[in-house]
């Protein structure tokens, strides 16, 4: 491994699904400016909109997420197109 090009502040960070919430703590360099006690502990808090828990890959179940009323925008967009 090269020496000198790997960030030095990794440091515990809780991850929160939104979709689910659902939290988990890893190591990592994100920064953030929000925190979350979990389990007596206060962390660095990265927000998700979906994870390994959320994920249908992983669950194996298929359901529709509209972030940011993404399908109304796309609705209105293209609805002078419509026959």
């Amino acid at each position: 491994m090269q020496k000198g090009i790997h960030p030095e502040n990794y440091r515990l960070v809780a991850f929160k699904d939104m979709s689910n919430e659902d939290v988990f703590i890893t190591k990592s360099t994100a920064n953030t400016s929000e925190t979350i006690e979990f389990e007596g502990t206060e962390y660095p808090l990265i927000k998700l909109e979906i994870s390994r828990t959320s994920h249908p890959f992983y669950t194996g179940e298929s359901k529709l997420i509209d972030t940011a009323g993404r399908i109304d925008k796309f609705k209105n967009k293209y609805a002078k197109f419509k026959k």
